[in-house]
């Protein structure tokens, strides 16, 4: 399916959907109670190939412009850093692309992609590494040649190294002026506690990194029996396919062993965690564990969570907090689906210090109350709308579809995951969001953080549990630590 085909596509529901309402709204009927044909949309399937190094390959032809991209994914990432070297996956990934290969310095990597108009990029998040080319059709030898030789080749130059780190270092310097970041990584910390997820790096890890660490980690990860590649554009599948294996020819398959990562824990007692701050507003965030893509509650879920808080201005939180009782601007919900294990549900808001514990309470409240009894049946309809349509636009274009494939292998997900998405959301129904949420909301475990100025909370929040206080480190503090390290 080609991108015309979508752009077709939207411009024909767009165009129904206008002359329908106009319509019937000259004979006295609102647009909103309209109903349309359901949408079935089938997105193409990319070819898979699997190289005799391993090497796996999703190819997805698309003729209508001479464009040519390649999206890699890498099975590396943080949570397989050493403890004290939290830091080295992150600034790995990045001075892959700034540093050079031994072929090229980073200065001609730089102006050839310049001259072709071509990017390469490369990164390393918590639990996998990407990399990615764009180029013009005409460019691919070249842009391909660059590409293949960041990923098999770099260099880590010494300079780039250094950069790197202070920018890491300065990062940390300033990460407890604002109160959201700190709320975010305090929130993290609290939820996973010492498992690699909840690692932060500090100015004493990422000063203890060195050029051999970075060449070491990329020498155990970036095999070709542990990549994958996404490829969409203007390409013949057997002509790109010869390509690959002529500029990775020298890429010779290893094992791999990989550290063992421990399952998160599933369980929490519940905490009220306070973080001093004196700020005009106070951060609040509000959660516990929650469950993987591989559940097959997870579609009740997604309805669930828009119904509580995920549906922007439709959610019972934004219309509660902000609409009715005007406590706060912005205020949400998610439940982030774990692809490698559980993942978290978390809802948060910022509002005047004064109604910081009036705020908790409604966020409670919320989540009791859509645990006790059934969402409404505008409600469901509604999220099911949403749910349904955004679905379309996740696939507008072939480097998407060929992207989502790549990261349902990778996860070993089920292939026909994408098939089955609307079907299954459409089945879902009001027992199903009461049974999930009674399941997978789990007041008695929740983890409430605040950063703020408790002195002019309106309520105390020992009223929600025992409260811990975070202390953070000062500014002072973090520049001493910096000095001490040479920095």
């Amino acid at each position: 399916m080609k991108k015309r085909y979508f752009l077709q596509l939207l411009f024909i529901i767009a165009v129904t959907i206008f002359f329908q309402a106009s319509a019937f709204s000259l004979e006295g009927v609102h647009p909103s109670d309209l109903t349309y044909k359901p949408i079935n949309l089938s997105p193409p399937v990319p070819e898979k190939t699997v190289l005799k190094n391993g090497m796996v390959i999703y190819t997805l032809e698309d003729h209508e412009l001479p464009l040519f991209t390649i999206q890699a994914v890498i099975k590396t990432g943080s949570i397989y850093e050493p403890d004290d070297k939290t830091g080295l996956a992150s600034m790995t990934g990045s001075v892959m692309r700034s540093g050079g290969t031994k072929s090229m310095g980073w200065e001609e990597i730089d102006e050839k992609l310049e001259f072709i108009a071509g990017s390469v990029e490369t990164s390393i998040g918590s639990e996998s590494g990407s990399a990615s080319l764009s180029v013009m059709t005409k460019d691919i030898d070249e842009g391909l040649k660059i590409f293949a030789d960041v990923l098999m080749s770099p260099v880590f130059d010494q300079g780039k190294i250094d950069i790197t780190k202070n920018q890491a270092i300065e990062a940390i310097r300033r990460e407890n002026d604002n109160p959201a970041h700190v709320a975010r990584r305090e929130f993290k910390k609290l939820l996973y506690g010492d498992h690699p997820y909840g690692r932060k790096s500090t100015i004493e890890s990422v000063s203890s990194i060195t050029r051999d660490d970075m060449t070491a980690f990329h020498k155990k990860y970036y095999h070709p029996n542990n990549i994958m590649f996404g490829i969409s554009g203007d390409f013949r599948k057997d002509e790109i396919l010869d390509k690959i294996r002529s500029v990775f020819k020298d890429w010779q398959r290893e094992e791999i062993d990989f550290p063992e990562v421990p399952p998160v824990k599933k369980d929490l007692e519940r905490s009220v965690n306070y973080v001093y701050k004196d700020v005009k507003q106070s951060v609040i965030r509000l959660g516990h564990m929650g469950l993987d893509y591989r559940n097959p509650d997870h579609y009740a879920v997604i309805l669930m969570n828009y119904i509580l808080g995920g549906g922007s201005f439709q959610s019972r939180m934004m219309q509660d907090i902000r609409n009715d009782r005007g406590l706060a601007y912005s205020v949400w919900s998610y439940f982030q689906l774990g692809m490698r294990d559980i993942g978290v549900f978390a809802s948060g808001s910022g509002t005047k210090l004064q109604s910081t514990a009036t705020v908790i309470r409604r966020m409670e409240d919320l989540i009791r109350e859509i645990r006790e009894n059934p969402v409404k049946d505008e409600e469901l309809k509604n999220a099911k709308e949403y749910i349904v349509n955004s679905f379309v636009f996740k696939f507008t274009s072939n480097a998407r579809i060929v992207s989502r494939f790549v990261t349902f292998e990778y996860y070993n997900l089920p292939t026909n995951y994408l098939e089955t998405y609307l079907e299954n959301i459409r089945k879902v129904t009001k027992k199903d969001i009461l049974r999930v949420a009674q399941k997978y909301l789990k007041p008695d475990q929740t983890v409430i953080l605040v950063v703020g100025n408790k002195n002019k909370f309106e309520a105390p929040l020992n009223e929600f549990g025992k409260v811990n206080e975070i202390k953070l480190k000062t500014y002072e503090d973090l520049n001493l630590s910096n000095r001490s390290h040479g920095q």
